[in-house]
């Protein structure tokens, strides 16, 4: 099952009844849906055109022509092998190897599938423009907080990664329109996570989620809320694939702002590379 249709039929039971009769239709039908305008797939499924729009927008789309490029997407993607494999006891190693690559390739092209140019960007030119930038993340999350706050120091950027819930409300308290903060979730319901990017908006920051596709608690309190796959499951994983998904997407945001201010971020890089350099072989290498 394609991501958008997995996050459909998951949430059935959150949806009015008009909305979950649009979306059981669609789950029935995925590949008609790409031949219909908004007012004949309202009259099929007995519901307004206003109500079409409105799911759409329930599950993070611009809109109808939106919903419907990106799950025709996915749809043509469906006849290419390949799908999520759990960890087997026992297994190969020559099996693991091709299972975590398969896991790892699928995990990142439906990812780039759920990707919202429009949202890419305008978080791109809010990181940009920002005097200091928060990261939150707990966990595994905290990883992938980490890596970009690796990233930005190298180009210059005022910000910092906060594993630990106090220090994020500390931080985000002192936030202002000025500032961003990122918050890092797959499920989306972390609480500790959620309290720290609604503290960081209360105090006027512009508010950046990242999370599994899905109608979530911190993608719904984000200004942009920005996606990976959802469809890995199983503990025995440890969240590989969906790391290497939310990883994907920090990559893209720190292309994009370096290749929006290239001379000036270059030199920075350059400038952090052979700092680098240079004091890790005057202290020895160590």
């Amino acid at each position: 099952m394609s991501p958008i249709l997995h996050v459909l039929e998951q949430g059935l039971g959150k949806l009015s009844p008009q909305e979950r009769r649009l979306a059981n239709y669609i789950l029935q039908q995925p590949s008609s849906i790409s031949r219909m305008g908004i007012t004949q797939l309202a009259t099929q499924c007995g519901i307004s055109p206003a109500t079409v729009t409105r799911f759409c927008k329930t599950f993070h789309f611009e809109g109808f022509p939106d919903f419907k490029m990106k799950l025709a997407a996915e749809l043509a993607q469906q006849s290419i092998p390949g799908s999520y494999q759990d960890i087997i006891a026992g297994n190969p190693l020559s099996e693991i190897v091709k299972a975590i690559e398969s896991n790892h390739v699928s995990s990142i092209n439906d990812t780039t599938r759920l990707l919202s140019l429009p949202r890419l960007e305008q978080a791109i030119g809010y990181l940009i423009r920002a005097r200091r930038i928060d990261l939150y993340g707990i966990a595994t999350s905290s990883i992938v907080a980490q890596d970009f706050y690796q990233k930005l120091i190298r180009i210059g950027k005022n910000c910092t990664a906060f594993a630990d819930s106090h220090m994020q409300i500390t931080s985000a308290s002192t936030l202002s329109s000025e500032d961003v903060a990122i918050a890092i979730s797959y499920s989306g319901e972390t609480k500790e996570t959620i309290d720290a990017l609604t503290c960081a908006k209360e105090n006027g920051a512009t508010t950046l989620s990242l999370t599994q596709y899905s109608s979530n608690p911190l993608a719904d309190i984000a200004d942009i809320a920005l996606f990976s796959s959802s469809l890995e499951k199983g503990i025995r994983r440890g969240d590989m694939a969906s790391r290497i998904a939310q990883l994907h997407i920090i990559d893209i945001l720190f292309t994009g702002m370096i290749s929006a201010q290239f001379n000036d971020s270059v030199k920075k890089l350059e400038l952090s590379y052979k700092n680098v350099r240079r004091y890790r072989k005057d202290s020895g290498g160590l």
